[in-house]
């Protein structure tokens, strides 16, 4: 069966703009295929801003993200394989999905039709519930349950996806 993860990325980037917010994708920037300009990348990660009148030619493949930008006034292309990418969020609110990290060469190697041993599995991840006022008490709230994100860092704490093992 295919990866889920490119299928949601576009839903969840449609919902954000639909939403009139910012989509916002985190990046691991040491993984291998990753095109983007030196020096962007702040502790191994990357967030891209992926609104429409930030970037040109954007494209949303099943194995990657590309499109074409300006990084302080230079264009660069940007190509994100699909396997680099760990969240999509609304930069305005936080709402959006983490996504499991996946290795390269195990995205890749991983035949289709191939049966696992064992079925799916669901992790539960408690969160502290938060104090202060504007928590929602949803999985989508930010990080300190206090308003949007300060950080990406911030943000990663979104509805994790369950995966097989």
């Amino acid at each position: 069966m295919t990866s889920s993860k490119p299928y949601l990325l576009r839903a969840l980037y449609e919902w954000i703009l639909d939403n009139e917010s910012t989509p916002y994708i985190l990046v691991d920037a040491s993984h291998e295929g990753l095109s983007i300009p030196p020096g962007i990348a702040s502790d191994g990660k990357v967030v891209l801003n992926l609104a429409p009148q930030a970037i040109q030619d954007l494209q949303m493949s099943n194995e990657f993200v590309g499109f074409s930008a300006r990084f302080g006034g230079v264009p660069h292309d940007v190509y994100c394989p699909m396997a680099s990418l760990l969240a999509i969020y609304a930069r305005e609110t936080g709402e959006g999905m983490m996504f499991p990290a996946e290795d390269a060469t195990e995205a890749e190697d991983a035949p289709a039709d191939e049966a696992k041993s064992s079925g799916p599995t669901l992790k539960i991840i408690k969160y502290p519930r938060a104090k202060a006022r504007g928590h929602r008490g949803n999985c989508a709230s930010t990080y300190r349950g206090v308003g949007p994100p300060r950080s990406p860092q911030d943000s990663l704490f979104f509805c994790h996806v369950a995966t097989a093992t």
